[in-house]
């Protein structure tokens, strides 16, 4: 059936089905970690200011990543609005365009029957599930990481003007996303070729005026935001973020001992089967296929996706998303072996079905439950009535970042973070302010709340210390 449909159709389907399935309900769902947040704000910031040189969260700028995630959001803001929708929807496009390519690159090394399944092997997994409605800058990397793969083996074929550019282009573009590792692909063609024998890398890939391309492609943004920084967006940027995060873990993500460094070397392999599933299951018969069938293809695939996976695995921050990049090569991977060995589609069928359904019930039913859940998002909502544009805005031993990106849908003011010590000298200054912090320490820094003033006060979860979380809002009006 897939085999007589046309590729426009199925191009078609696939690109509304990823986008349905990975926006529906995303605007229900709070944003849980803090990275959300500080991406989502820095991309309002960016269009408070109109300076789309540094990111900047909470009026400081932020380093930690190149700002292409940034001006998705902002444009997808101009589109929106300024929501949770909006902020989570340039993963949700990402997403949908990575199964395109993923079943155009998947039709060209073994037929549509191989793309349209590599495809929806992609799309399904639990690692894209969530990282498709994540406002994270991870499924734009992938993308433009899978365009650089595609591209790669387009040039290996044959040369192309039209390849070698997108090519030298995707890499830039996957630098702007995030960073050094958009860069491996060349890496890893060069090691194939190495590995194969295959001798004319120079000649087709033209690396010296390709990596000059995108030299200059990056320039473009990079040389300002250095000017505009003085040199410290990249000394940040790079050498804590890429360089210190190589060698030391940050932020607890990693283990500090060189036993627990070692202990952890198998982390990614361990993590694949909860990120890949469902068809996780399938690998290790996958790998041992792989032998079976020794085509250039498989061969090709393999060198590109097995150095994701042992980088990341030496490095010494450690988180299960570090590796999704190589998530598209595996799904062309697993779809090409299955189909050399004239597997039915059945379990497959069923398993998408599977994931399908749950995807949608859980978008549908259970993502709007949960957006009661999150306290810093309540809080706002039910202070609102309450805040006035230019009120400061303070809080005492709760400062997680999505308490800045929901509140300043109502103020424009900046966060402050006080001690309690501090906090009755912030509200007793003339003006209208409100200060957040735990229920329980209100009492304790208020003795008693001054006639005309207003309390909010939530239940709800931290999804980012997981734990509850109970706040108040303490307000004095005009």
């Amino acid at each position: 059936m897939i085999e007589k449909t046309s590729r426009k159709t199925l191009f078609f389907f696939l690109f509304l089905f990823s986008l349905t399935l990975h926006s529906l309900g995303s605007g229900n769902l709070p944003l849980l970690d803090r990275d959300e947040p500080r991406f989502s704000e820095g991309s309002r910031e960016m269009l408070e200011r109109g300076d789309f040189l540094v990111p900047r969260f909470n009026n400081q700028e932020r380093y930690d990543k190149p700002p292409l995630f940034y001006w998705c959001q902002a444009a997808s803001y101009r589109l929106f609005g300024e929501n949770d929708f909006a902020a989570r929807f340039p993963s949700s496009l990402a997403a949908a365009l990575t199964a395109l390519l993923v079943f155009g690159f998947g039709a060209r090394l073994a037929g549509k029957k191989t793309g349209f399944w590599a495809a929806a092997l992609f799309t399904l997994s639990i690692q894209t599930l969530i990282l498709a409605r994540a406002a994270t800058a991870d499924m734009v990397l992938t993308l433009f990481y899978t365009l650089a793969v595609w591209s790669a083996w387009e040039l290996l074929a044959k040369r192309s003007f039209f390849w070698w550019l997108s090519f030298y282009t995707a890499l830039s573009l996957g630098f702007l996303a995030k960073g050094p590792i958009a860069f491996l692909p060349l890496l890893s063609v060069y090691i194939f070729m190495r590995a194969k024998g295959i001798q004319d890398f120079f000649t087709k890939f033209l690396p010296f005026p390709g990596i000059l391309l995108s030299l200059f492609l990056i320039a473009l943004w990079a040389v300002p935001a250095f000017r505009e920084t003085h040199g410290e967006y990249f000394r940040l940027g790079i050498g804590k973020h890429v360089i210190e995060r190589s060698f030391h873990p940050l932020e607890n993500h990693g283990a500090k001992s060189f036993l627990g460094y070692a202990a952890t070397l198998p982390f990614y392999l361990v993590t694949l089967f909860l990120s890949f599933f469902p068809w996780s299951m399938h690998l290790p018969r996958a790998a041992g296929l792989l032998k079976k069938h020794p085509s250039a293809e498989h061969a090709y695939l393999w060198f590109q996706t097995a150095p994701v996976f042992l980088l990341f695995s030496l490095l010494r921050t450690k988180l299960p998303h570090y590796t999704f990049p190589a998530f598209p090569l595996l799904s062309l991977l697993l779809a090409g072996l299955w189909f050399k060995e004239n597997l039915s589609t059945r379990r497959l069928a069923r398993a998408s079905v599977v994931m399908t359904l749950l995807t949608l019930v859980l978008s549908m039913a259970v993502f709007p439950r949960l957006s009661f859940t999150s306290p810093s998002r309540r809080l706002a909502q039910e202070s609102a009535q309450y805040l006035k544009p230019d009120m400061p805005f303070a809080s005492v031993d709760y400062n997680e970042p999505s308490l800045v990106w929901y509140f300043r849908k109502y103020l424009r003011t900046w966060h402050t973070g006080l001690n309690k010590e501090k906090a009755p000298a912030f509200m007793e200054e003339a003006g209208p302010r409100v200060c957040v912090m735990p229920s329980n320490s209100l009492a304790k820094i208020f003795s008693a709340v001054p006639a005309g003033w207003k309390t909010v006060s939530v239940n709800g979860f931290n999804a980012a210390k997981g734990k509850p979380a109970r706040l108040t809002a303490l307000i004095k009006p005009d």
